[in-house]
């Protein structure tokens, strides 16, 4: 457990570790890229360990001993069949994008994972890939890991991913489809929520050389043959962990610039910052990085986040400190993620002492100035890292909050506790 120790203010400047998202879409690009490839500044995390390790069970050569440049020798599309099973903990996108790169190999590929990961489903993509003539079963028949695949490459030709509520299911199809035995069509239908991260999984796949043609709606591609060409590719600074950094100048009413995060940036949780922005926060573009100073009053709002569910706990945290009512949207999608993370939100916020009303797919956060009605607490962090540095944030300005199962921050960033406490000592203790 980690207590939180109140703060008057921040003046801050802070460094994030790489994209989690772009670290695990590039591996993968780069491990069936022709040719050898240098990431820069990648995600070092549980979450890409697991993405790496199962890559090389799969024949991929990784070499991540320099922290801060990765080199990957490419495998040309050749996948080979793995010793033992595929283990990738709580890791959604590894386990969504892997099991299309085994569906590439030939031979029997098992991936299984934690628990949890038992329970969040993946019919919709095994769906799809049998349209590709890909043989695969859930052991348990329930639509969930774990997974036995009798690869023997794929098929091509057009398949129909029949629901778009999971970005992941699209991204990991649009990644392998350049190595299908005829050209690929891919359908999606029904409504398609996070977009910004297909539209980061096709911006990856052109920097490594295939060009996707997509339809403006990104309900159909049409995915040439090709293979990836081998490259030296820099990662942004991940903007789901600039979250936190910014959301607590928010929440303090001081000032803390993130270094490196881009503008404009691939990741779509860095659209959190428009909304900071209604909500009262002045954000700058800054010779250093990107700066939010919060206002003397925060302000609630309604919005959508159905394209950003990553930060939508760092805004309900925000939202409880605001004054009004704030409504988020289009948060269904939440409650597949490494937990119940919409009914969990909502759990720890009234702990706290927040008045929050749960909806099937929306919160309604009625806030008090500065979080008047709010009191410390021991959080509950249900193995979730997002939970974890979310409410985090809260402790910079209530006393006494407590955060309960604090490791499991190291899915996605493992040192967050430092940084964090390095921002705040550039406050002052109340």
């Amino acid at each position: 457990m980690i207590a939180i120790t109140p703060v008057r203010t921040l003046d801050a400047m802070v460094t994030v570790p790489g994209s989690k998202s772009l670290t695990q879409r590039a591996l993968i690009a780069a491990a069936l890229a022709e040719g050898s490839s240098r990431l820069l500044g990648p995600l070092a995390s549980d979450d890409t360990r697991y993405t790496m390790a199962a890559l090389r069970a799969m024949g991929g050569d990784c070499d991540d001993r320099d922290p801060d440049c990765w080199q990957v020798q490419g495998t040309g599309g050749r996948i080979e069949e793995p010793a033992g099973d595929l283990f990738l903990g709580n890791n959604g996108t590894a386990t969504r994008f892997l099991t299309s790169v085994a569906a590439l190999g030939h031979g029997r590929f098992r991936i299984t994972g934690s628990e949890r990961m038992a329970e969040r489903p993946i019919l919709p993509l095994m769906e799809a890939l049998r349209g590709w003539q890909v043989h695969i079963a859930s052991d348990a028949g329930t639509g969930c890991p774990p997974l036995t695949i009798q690869a023997n490459g794929l098929a091509g030709g057009r398949t129909v991913l029949p629901e778009g509520k999971s970005s992941q299911y699209l991204s990991s199809l649009l990644l392998v489809a350049p190595y299908a035995a005829a050209p690929a069509e891919l359908e999606v239908r029904g409504e398609i929520l996070s977009k910004p991260y297909v539209e980061m999984t096709l911006a990856v796949m052109a920097d490594f050389g295939i060009r996707v043609e997509a339809a403006p709606a990104l309900n159909f591609f049409r995915i040439p043959q090709g293979r990836y060409r081998g490259r030296t590719y820099a990662i942004e600074g991940d903007a789901s962990g600039a979250s936190y950094f910014w959301a607590a100048a928010a929440v303090t009413g001081g000032r803390v610039v993130v270094t490196n995060v881009p503008v404009p940036s691939l990741q779509g949780d860095a659209r959190l910052l428009p909304y900071l922005a209604r909500m009262g926060c002045s954000i700058e573009q800054t010779e250093s990085g990107i700066a939010v100073t919060g206002p003397e009053v925060l302000e609630g709002i309604e919005l959508d986040m159905g394209d950003m569910p990553d930060v939508a706990p760092t805004l309900a945290v925000v939202a409880a400190f605001a004054e009004g009512t704030t409504i988020i949207n289009n948060i269904a999608h939440l409650r597949i993620k490494e937990c119940d993370r919409l009914s969990a939100v909502v759990s720890e916020l009234r702990r706290l002492g927040a008045e929050v009303e749960e909806e099937p797919t929306r919160m309604i956060i009625h806030g008090r100035k500065g979080g008047a009605n709010l009191h410390g607490a021991t959080i509950a962090t249900y193995d979730d890292h997002r939970m974890a540095m979310s409410f985090a944030v809260a402790g910079l300005r209530i006393p006494r909050v407590n955060i309960a199962g604090e490791e499991c921050v190291a899915k996605s960033f493992p040192d967050f506790w430092e940084r964090f406490g390095r921002m705040a000592e550039s406050g002052q203790d109340d």
